[in-house]
């Protein structure tokens, strides 16, 4: 039943989406407006067939339905319930199943909020593209990606369970689905951005259609990138959070165009500039999660990340092919019509400096993508493996990083149009005062190195000039209505202005914590009988002794542990089924100032009951995590629509 269930709501969704794209075409060349605002309801028919087929793999999951093999493959009848419901995106066809919703619920919202304009050739044109995306991930479902397929012969009576480390951390239940959600999410900004070219309406006004899109779709996927970080950190057992994987590079290639977007377009809304380059942007962002999509589902790298190898490389490399293609054709055509009269007035300036910003995003995303694909490129051509890396991309990327860290607090104190000196040293001062102070108060405290001198006083230098304009904005919100007084932070706040500065603020602590607990961690083994102590890196470590653990889903060997008299912390030795291999359960004493991440190294030896314990003491990890949220927070007060935003409500595209 699950199966037939499930394979109904995939041919609804599919048979919907090539009907949506048939009438729209229709209502466009026909230029019918009945037809178009008729064909909305295909996207409802999308998400329902999305829904119907979602609640079905969730039922066979969580029913143990072990006829299917996704459920044989991925589940087992003692599997938590919690890893049931998330072993929807365990495996690759589940993963193609969110992904399909994920495009089918941003579908509905976008139909749905422009049901009163879905006449209107811009949001036809957009909604047709949507359309088409959806209609290739429901084909791959009822095709190669078939996550409903049935065993052929009895059914098993229990089957392999979801991977081991999928079902360590919690963590596992919120970072797949807000990841797929950000990187969804760009669909929207893309097709507007298609739209856009081939109505030729590229003015100004399809961005105010645009830019909140992107900003949801950034804020969840800054949110899903951080989770995924702490995930790493939670699970993996190796003491970081960003080894430059693969598959982690593919997440963040996509998050450094839609920055480099979400500031250049500023540049476009108000001085009319970059219309090319914000078009390029989008297209490319949209591309990007295509790429993402491939390398981890078509088998290509090896990545604790990535999914096992599948027959999808062909059709995605394809859909891309033919995306990049259409991108770079429309840009082309419209050519012309991108041109703009005028140009930047000074490279002092906030619009210069937003440029130079975008170029240094620019920059660092092809960084990342030579090192990501390079050995794909050598093991096409020359058929031999070759390896990119951490010294390369650190290397290449450290530089770049640092300069936008000084860009985000010279661009923040910038006017529009021209700056003078006198209006710079004013601005200016303080910020970098106040990171010279923290360069020498650093210096003077023994921390050394010189990227990471400078990185903590750029990001100071970055931190007051966001704090000294969210004070203008709080004395002009104060002069605006002084009654106001106690909801003046919060009107500061909102509004692009006031959320973009705590987002600088957020990517500021992020940075630093980053360079902090890279840099200065320290890592080594202690050996240690039970009841007896060692220090190590200024922590006393006291064993406890074992401990075992036994539920139906799991066995552990545990090593209790206080850490300066806290605790007992259980770093573990974890195994789940009796035919898998035991992996590492860290766990973590963390704090402001440090985390100490403790591993089993070596079970106790039998005679001495001796046991070897990996230690890990990194400064600052606990402000990654409050960084990333920062950033989320800034993201969502940034889509609060400000003075301006209401200004252009009413406006419609040209």
């Amino acid at each position: 039943m699950n199966a037939a269930l499930g394979h109904a709501g995939v041919l609804l969704g599919l048979f919907a989406a090539v009907g949506g794209i048939g009438a729209n075409g229709w209502g466009l060349a026909r230029k019918k407006p009945q037809t178009l605002r008729s064909a909305r309801i295909y996207a409802w028919l999308i998400l329902a067939g999305a829904v119907v087929a979602v609640v079905a793999m969730e039922r066979a999951l969580i029913t143990h339905d072990f006829s299917i093999v996704f459920v044989a493959q991925n589940n087992s009848r003692h599997t938590p319930l919690l890893y049931d419901i998330t072993g929807l995106w365990s495996a690759l066809s589940g993963s193609i199943l969110l992904w399909s919703f994920m495009v089918a619920a941003w579908m509905a919202i976008m139909v749905h909020h422009f049901r009163r304009r879905a006449e209107d050739p811009l949001v036809a044109w957009a909604t047709l593209v949507v359309y088409v995306v959806a209609a290739f991930f429901f084909m791959l479902m009822a095709g190669p990606a078939d996550p409903f397929r049935t065993v052929s012969g009895p059914a098993p009576t229990s089957g392999l369970g979801p991977n081991v480390l999928l079902q360590d951390n919690p963590l596992i239940a919120f970072h797949p689905p807000i990841l797929y959600a950000g990187f969804v999410g760009f669909t929207i900004p893309f097709a507007f951005a298609v739209a856009s070219l081939v109505t030729g309406r590229v003015g100004e006004g399809w961005l105010v259609e645009t830019r909140r899109w992107t900003l949801v779709a950034w804020g969840l996927l800054t949110i899903g990138i951080v989770l995924g970080a702490w995930w790493s950190y939670q699970v993996l057992g190796w003491g970081g959070f960003w080894g430059w994987d693969p598959v982690e590079n593919a997440a963040l290639l996509p998050w450094l165009t839609g920055t480099a977007y979400l500031h250049s377009v500023i540049v476009q809304e108000r001085r009319g500039l970059l219309r090319v380059w914000n078009l390029s942007l989008l297209l490319a962002t949209f591309s990007l999660t295509i790429l993402a999509t491939f390398l981890t589902r078509s088998g290509v790298l090896e990545s604790v990340h990535a999914f096992s190898n599948s027959n999808l490389g062909p059709f995605l490399l394809s859909f891309l092919g033919v995306i990049v293609a259409t991108a770079v054709g429309l840009l082309a055509w419209r050519g012309d019509r991108l041109r703009t009269p005028v140009g930047i007035d000074s490279a002092v300036s906030r619009e210069g400096a937003f440029l130079v910003n975008n170029l240094l995003f620019a920059g660092f995303a092809f960084v990342v993508l030579l090192g990501t694909v390079f050995p794909l490129f050598v093991q096409a051509l020359q058929n031999r493996q070759v390896s990119v890396g951490r010294p390369y991309f650190v290397e290449m990327t450290q530089p770049i990083g640092l300069a936008i860290l000084l860009m985000m607090g010279i661009a923040t104190a910038l006017p529009w149009r021209k700056a003078s000196k006198d209006m710079m040293r004013d601005r200016l001062l303080v910020p970098a005062a106040t990171g010279a102070f923290v360069i020498v108060a650093c210096v003077v405290a023994g921390v050394r190195g010189f990227g990471d001198l400078v990185a903590f006083g750029f990001g100071a230098f970055a931190v007051t000039a966001a704090l000294r304009q969210l004070a203008l904005l709080f004395r002009g919100e104060l002069r605006r209505d002084a009654s106001r007084r106690w909801t003046a932070p919060l009107r500061a706040l909102a509004g692009r202005r006031g959320g973009g500065m705590v987002v600088h603020v957020g990517v500021v602590i992020v940075a630093v914590a980053f360079a902090a607990a890279s840099s200065y961690g320290h890592r080594g083994q202690v050996a240690m009988t039970p009841g007896h102590s060692a220090t190590f890196d200024g922590h006393t470590f006291t064993y406890v002794g074992l401990r075992y653990v036994s539920t139906p889903s799991h066995s552990a060997v545990e090593e209790a542990i206080l850490v300066d008299g806290r605790g007992p912390y259980l770093p573990a030795v974890s195994q789940y089924g009796a035919n898998t291999e035991g992996v590492g359960t860290p766990s973590v004493d963390s704090g402001p100032f440090d985390d100490v991440y403790l591993t089993v190294a070596a079970l106790p030896h039998r005679r001495d009951g001796t046991a070897m314990i990996g230690i890990v003491v990194q400064p600052l990890v606990m402000w990654l995590w409050v960084g990333g949220g920062i950033m989320l927070a800034g993201a969502l007060l940034a889509a609060v629509p400000d003075r301006r935003d209401r200004r252009n409500a009413s406006s419609r595209p040209n």
